[in-house]
């Protein structure tokens, strides 16, 4: 699962896996449970490219597994190295929100290190606008409306997961 931060994926993918009866992983809290440090402290004490880096290899790790819904942070398909793996190894799924959506989602949390600016709307709408390009790329994607419940993008991600049997059984 690739997308902007807010769009749910964690949400989303956990729903998604459930129905699916496969594992479901996070590549931020196992970057975290790797480094026993937050992704927020990853990014202050060593920058973003440091965590990018340790955000590859923990990817690639996690793809060389059984199948599973991977819900990747929101930076990590930006990496064509990156898109290549989750490529070769299963398929990217977009869960696309409009801006308005993931700006009430996230507007509010600390969690956020890229957002920790002066005008973290205005970042985050310049963030949508530079990575929406290359979510495009995914093999397939899956709309986020407000007021729709996790179960509900869940049933959704499932039926168009349904789409692509190579990727998992599906029954």
């Amino acid at each position: 699962m690739v997308g902007m931060m807010g769009a749910g994926k964690t949400a989303i993918g956990s729903a998604a896996a459930r129905a699916l009866g496969v594992p479901f992983l996070d590549s931020d809290a196992e970057i975290e449970r790797a480094s026993n440090a937050t992704v927020g402290e990853l990014f202050a004490e060593y920058g973003e490219p440091f965590f990018r880096e340790k955000e590859a290899q923990v990817l690639a790790r996690l793809l060389d597994g059984e199948p599973c819904i991977l819900s990747t942070g929101g930076g990590a398909y930006l990496s064509e190295g990156n898109r290549a793996a989750i490529t070769s190894r299963g398929a990217a799924l977009w869960i696309k929100a409009a801006p308005q959506l993931l700006w009430a989602r996230v507007r509010t949390k600390n969690t956020r290190p890229l957002l920790r600016t002066s005008d973290p709307k205005k970042t985050l709408y310049d963030l949508i606008a530079a990575r929406e390009p290359i979510y495009a790329l995914a093999d397939l994607s899956v709309e986020a409306e407000a007021g729709m419940s996790v179960e509900h993008m869940a049933e959704k991600t499932v039926g168009v997961i349904a789409t692509r049997p190579d990727l998992l059984e599906v029954e």
